[in-house]
């Protein structure tokens, strides 16, 4: 199965191999330490509402729920809310879960929090990035906390840039991936094999790439304030070559 990378490619992406691979890929102590640090640095109170999207398969909805948070998480792909459903039940977490575009998120501004992670903010170009933060901006109350993880910074990505395939294994699953930066809509984009016996799957990802300052004034315009940003989840500071942003702020 292949697709062009369309703006919306994700759309079609998040079959049951790539899932599952990155299912397996992260592992458990990498979640908690993302709870933890959202968490901390939000300084979430008890049963606090969060909204968690793109939630992807459920990891940080999930963790949250288990700390005792009123958790809901968003996702277009129904293999993951399938995936994260039935681990809720069989975890006896409460959570919920529900399939939609991230874009689409309940403007009523319930939640205390929202977080974004797993590298999903650079999904959208320009236009329907600054779309979605200004529906994150109505979905959170006052004063509430948001929480984004990206790698496709351009201080993170473009720093010794290079588009040699990488092969990465968990378990009886390749993943195979080969990059290469188009400079016109400063993205990357990345062709992906998928294998496990004689199940192959085979698709193109686009990420775009933001620099610190846009994430920032896109944030700002959007509404929100307080803008910070790290370098993982143990809160040292974010600095040119830093291979991972997480990034925190305010409703205003």
């Amino acid at each position: 199965m292949s697709q062009s990378p369309s703006s919306d490619w994700y759309s079609d992406f998040f079959s049951y191999l790539p899932n599952e691979f990155w299912r397996r890929a992260v592992p458990p102590e990498a979640t908690q330490a993302d709870i933890d640090f959202i968490e901390r640095e939000l300084d979430l109170a008890p049963e606090s509402r969060i909204l968690d999207v793109p939630c992807g398969s459920g990891r940080h909805t999930l963790g949250l729920a288990a700390r005792g948070h009123r958790v809901t998480g968003i996702d277009l792909s129904h293999e993951a809310i399938t995936h994260a459903r039935r681990t809720a039940e069989t975890s006896g977490l409460t959570a919920d879960f529900v399939q939609a575009d991230m874009r689409e998120t309940p403007r009523d501004g319930s939640y205390d929090a929202i977080v974004c992670m797993g590298n999903s903010f650079g999904y959208l170009d320009y236009p329907d990035l600054r779309t979605f933060l200004e529906g994150l901006s109505s979905t959170v109350r006052s004063g509430g906390g948001l929480v984004v993880d990206f790698m496709a910074t351009a201080e993170s990505l473009l720093p010794g840039y290079g588009d040699d395939p990488r092969t990465m294994q968990t378990g009886d699953i390749t993943a195979v991936v080969a990059s290469r930066y188009d400079v016109t809509d400063s993205c990357q984009i990345s062709d992906y094999t998928f294998s496990r016996g004689d199940e192959v799957f085979r698709a193109e990802a686009r990420h775009h790439v933001y620099t610190s300052a846009q994430i920032g004034h896109l944030l700002t315009d959007a509404g929100f304030t307080d803008v910070r940003r790290f370098a993982g989840p143990e809160g040292e500071p974010y600095e040119f070559g830093s291979s991972r942003m997480l990034l925190t702020a305010r409703r205003a």
